[in-house]
Parts: C-alpha cells; sequence; structure tokens
C-alpha cells in the first residue's frame, strides 16, 4: 500500500507538508503507523498548480528519503494546490510512468490501494477507453488505469457519479476492492475511500491549518495541522480555496 497527502489553501512551500511536519509524507515513507508494509520506497511524486491550469509533476523511481532533490524542490517551489505520493507497488514495475500523481489535462490523481483481480478485468477497462484515454496510457498499474476510467465515467461533469459508474465496473471479482483516491482539477480538492468488504485504507482531513488551508493525508501529520479527522468511506469529500468542504455520497 501507498501514502498520500494534499493540501489546497494559501500559498505554501511544499515542504510545510510533505517535509517538515514530525509524521510528514517523508517520514511516513519510512515509518507509517497505520498500514500492512511501514516502508513505501518504491518511488515517489508530487504534483501541483501554478499560473498553468496544466499541473507541473516531479517523480523519481527513487525511495522519496534518498533524493536530496525532492528537499530543495519542496523547500523553494511554493504552490496552493498540489499532492503527493509514495509508493509501495503491488501492481506494474517500478517505474517513472507507473509512479503517481498520474497527469491529463488539468487533472491529477494519485491512489492507495488495489484491485485484486485487476489482470482479468485490465483488457475490458482498455476496451472500454476512449481513444484518446487508451493513447494516454504510459504504465502497467491498476492506479492508472482507475484515473482513466474515471475520466471515461464523466469525472470532468461529475465526480460522485464517475466514482459510482467506476466501482461498479471494478468491483466485479471475488477479492475485496479498497482503494483511497486523492485527486483535484486545479480548482477544488478531493478525497475518496471505499472498500467492497473489510477496511478502507485510511484518509484523514485537517481543517486546522495555521494559515487557513486545508489538508488530506494517509496519516495525521501531526505539526502544522491539527484536529484531524478520518474521512468516511464513500464519501466523495470536496475542499476548496476558501476553507469550505462539502461531501457527497457515492451509491
Amino acid at each position: 500500500m501507498c501514502h498520500l497527502t494534499a493540501y489546497i489553501g494559501p500559498e505554501i512551500p511544499f515542504e510545510n507538508i510533505v517535509v517538515t511536519p514530525a509524521h510528514s509524507l517523508l517520514v511516513q515513507s519510512q515509518h507509517a503507523a497505520e498500514a500492512k508494509l511501514a516502508v513505501n520506497g518504491d518511488a515517489f511524486g508530487i504534483g501541483w498548480y501554478g499560473r498553468s491550469k496544466t499541473p507541473g509533476v516531479y517523480k523519481d523511481v527513487l525511495p522519496a528519503w534518498a533524493d536530496d532533490n525532492l528537499t530543495t524542490l519542496c523547500r523553494m517551489v511554493q504552490s496552493h494546490l498540489f499532492v503527493a505520493h509514495v509508493r509501495a507497488s503491488t501492481v506494474g514495475e517500478t517505474s517513472r510512468q507507473n509512479c503517481h500523481p498520474f497527469s491529463w489535462g488539468k487533472w491529477l490523481f494519485c491512489h492507495n490501494g488495489q484491485v485484486p483481480h485487476f489482470q482479468q478485468i485490465e483488457r475490458k477497462l482498455e476496451q472500454a477507453l476512449p481513444d484518446a484515454l487508451y493513447q494516454a496510457r504510459r504504465g502497467s498499474t491498476d492506479s492508472e488505469m482507475i484515473f482513466l476510467t474515471l475520466l471515461a465515467n464523466g469525472l470532468e461533469e461529475d465526480p460522485a457519479r464517475a466514482f459510482a459508474k467506476t466501482l461498479e465496473i471494478i468491483g466485479q471479482g471475488t477479492a475485496p476492492v479498497k482503494l483511497t483516491c486523492v485527486l483535484s482539477d486545479g480548482q477544488f480538492l478531493w478525497g475518496f475511500r471505499h472498500a467492497s468488504y473489510g477496511t478502507a485504507p485510511t484518509l484523514y482531513l485537517s481543517r486546522e491549518l495555521k494559515n487557513g488551508g486545508q489538508a488530506l493525508a494517509s496519516e495525521p501529520l501531526c505539526g502544522d495541522a491539527a484536529h484531524w479527522e478520518m474521512v468516511p468511506t464513500d464519501q466523495l469529500v470536496r475542499l476548496d480555496k476558501g476553507a469550505e468542504t462539502d461531501a457527497v455520497k457515492v451509491a
């Protein structure tokens, strides 16, 4: 399983979320407390929004703690909206093409979890993609395929409905599907948890950052953010830059 975090609010350096908190994503990459695997060392990535409507992305196959460029980047680059991910691979080899976040147009997408029967439904999912999305696929992960399927199912128009339709498709197997997703279109930030059986991977929300921003994280970051609450399962939570939060049930 992977770990992820995301931020929306007034512009801040990445390091305020990714590096400096007592239980930052960088710490979680080696010492995750709420996962089967404590180490998430199969690559990392950060995606962020600036002047352009399309996001920037930086990712590599090194473990997050092994790349000095990451801490420098996080200290120097600021954004009002960014997502970051450390990977513990389950499907697909360790390569840049399989690193999160995945991007398409204005969208960014990170995923934690697994579709155990992915190989059995992969071809069906591919065939259902429009040509443009099929040609956009670069890696071999279930994560990227979930993202492309969400886009094919109307993510642009109705994110909650897109998740409902996608879960219906990928849930057609005997083993439980468990996933947590964070995604953004540059205006809003969404978080979602689901398990077809058992417990979904964790995702916490903090509305109490000192600067008025909001954060999502696989585990509470401590430090700059307080009063973390678990995102309910099957509730698509939407955050905006005005510190407003909405939640929609995914049926």
